[in-house]
């Protein structure tokens, strides 16, 4: 199963888009694993994630965690900031999935 790993501030404003992401994946009878997390968790979670999304308030760190990520051949890519301030669930899936391809 693919595990999307969703990262910003404090973990609780990528609650909703992460539940609107499941809902999506639910439709398409996707078998993903999706979760949200602190950035600060950044470290413990990417080596059991596929795709780490960061959220538009802390695409300052996308550098730094991309080079984290790159021994482990994990991708770190910013959400888009209108898809995650609208809380479009399914623009967000769509992301995640083409970057996984």
């Amino acid at each position: 199963m693919q595990r999307i790993v969703l990262c910003c501030a404090a973990g609780m404003s990528t609650s909703m888009l992460v539940q609107k992401m499941k809902t999506e994946a639910q439709k398409r009878a996707l078998e993903i694993e999706i979760e949200a997390v602190p950035v600060a968790d950044f470290e413990r979670v990417v080596g059991e994630a596929d795709i780490v999304l960061l959220g538009p308030q802390v695409k300052y760190e996308h550098a730094r965690l991309s080079a984290l990520a790159a021994p482990l051949g994990k991708t770190v890519e910013v959400i888009d900031m209108l898809d995650y301030g609208t809380l479009r669930g399914d623009k967000v899936l769509d992301k995640a999935l083409g970057l996984l391809a």
